[in-house]
């Protein structure tokens, strides 16, 4: 690409990118600005971001309800400490989350993002048991392809992969059960005629373990990095009355899933459940600032509440609770309601369907899945997995037809903005089915 300006030159000079620390390396894409579903770089050329910039932006780019609630929250107070402070938009923004939140769920811890939501989940769930004098309740169970964040709890609690194993001796092990991976069945099954036999597993470890564990912690309906693995709305059903049974807490890791990706507002609302702790970030704040909330019960809040400081959970981050991103997110969940955004979402998912499964007969194509606003392609290639090469190949492909897209490997995701027209998803399709034809 001819830049106005040797932008990746400049680039080169003092940034690093995650992911692509390669002496020979693809130049980063020079973005100059974004308006709906679509970004422009710096020469103009045009891409549809098809992935809405890493699943973070649901109303599209320089939305002007968006702008203005940014603009007119700087006009006031930009930032102030979270400890020993207060302010109206956090105030307002939690009100308004605990009344939309799966039942029961009636206290926010804000951080800013998904890694330090899991992070403060994890430490919140382990401390509660210590403060509740149990403390030999001190251990985790997640799940197979689970993928929880960056940070060294959220690596933990992820499946073991190239994202962690250079950091293997830091970190804490954790107990791992069968996730509901219908194509890749754990248990060699067919979806058809099984009962969700691969609950078994987790109550298995539960029940030999049940005076250990602290938590199960999940990705609800929708497992991200790890592969796009649509569940089952009966194995969340049954992830909740496991950890009733042996009174773990249950931990949903709803930072991808949460604000209507899956069709629901909350993943978990596909099963009917809540659970004791969730979190939240990406689309909270509609792709604008970074802001992350941890919600939690009043019982699992009760066991900090005490005249003994000690039983505090003393984690805090200097931009907490910061009061332009909580202003964002107030106008977003705003634009939910004026804008009837959860409809728009469910007919995504019906077109999504549909455009998958006129894919099926692509000699390449191994399975196709999709929920609400996610379609996925799981392909078949020599390499399952995220180091697979036909990923960056296909990237590059899309990029020359006008479609921003990251394949994880061998698995293509599409996950637009919600405002994405029906026209604009056909022609995306189109183009999917035109690589994969000759990939």
């Amino acid at each position: 690409m001819n830049q106005k300006i040797n932008l990746n030159d400049r680039d080169r000079t003092h940034l690093w990118h995650p992911y692509t620390q390669m002496k020979v390396a693809p130049e980063p894409i020079p973005i100059a600005r974004g308006e709906g579903v679509w970004l422009y770089t710096q020469d103009g050329h045009r891409l549809l971001d098809g992935t809405s910039s890493w699943w973070v932006n649901i109303h599209g780019h320089a939305h002007p309800k968006l702008n203005e609630a940014l603009a007119s929250q700087a006009r006031t107070i930009e930032h102030v400490m979270f400890a020993g402070c207060t302010h109206e938009p956090a105030v307002e923004l939690a009100e308004r989350l605990t009344s939309i939140l799966p039942a029961g769920l009636s206290r926010i811890f804000y951080s800013d993002n998904g890694s330090t939501a899991v992070e403060v989940a994890i430490k919140m769930a382990y401390q509660y048991w210590q403060n509740r004098g149990n403390s030999s309740r001190r251990e985790f169970v997640a799940l197979h392809h689970a993928y929880h964040g960056d940070t060294i709890g959220a690596m933990s609690a992820g499946e073991e992969s190239i994202f962690t194993a250079a950091f293997r001796p830091l970190l804490f092990p954790v107990h791992r059960a069968y996730s509901p991976y219908c194509y890749r069945c754990p248990l060699g099954l067919e979806r058809s005629s099984c009962k969700i036999e691969c609950l078994q597993d987790l109550e298995r470890i539960l029940e030999s373990k049940q005076d250990s564990i602290a938590a199960v912690i999940i990705e609800p309906m929708l497992q991200g990095a790890g592969g796009m693995i649509v569940w089952p709305k009966e194995f969340l059903h049954g992830v909740r009355e496991i950890c009733d049974r042996y009174g773990a807490l249950m931990i949903a890791d709803e930072v991808l899933t949460g604000f209507g990706r899956t069709g629901r507002m909350f993943a978990c609302e596909h099963a009917g459940i809540s659970p004791d702790i969730l979190c939240l970030s990406k689309a909270l704040t509609a792709g604008y600032m970074p802001l992350a909330i941890t919600a939690a019960t009043e019982n699992v809040y009760e066991a900090f509440l005490d005249d003994d400081r000690s039983k505090a959970l003393f984690h805090g981050h200097s931009y907490t609770a910061n009061p332009l991103a909580c202003a964002v997110a107030i106008a977003s969940l705003q634009i939910f309601e004026d804008e009837e955004t959860l409809k728009r979402v469910v007919s995504l998912e019906q077109q999504f369907l549909s455009r998958l499964d006129l894919l099926r007969s692509q000699p390449i194509v191994g399975d196709v899945r999709g929920i609400g606003g996610v379609a996925a392609i799981e392909l078949q290639s020599g390499h399952a997995g995220y180091l697979d090469e036909i990923g960056p190949r296909l990237a590059q492909a899309f990029f020359e037809r006008g479609v921003l897209l990251r394949p994880l490997g061998n698995i293509l995701y599409f996950m637009p903005p919600y405002v994405i027209t029906p026209s604009e998803v056909d022609w995306v399709f189109d183009q999917i089915q035109e690589v994969l034809s000759v990939s």
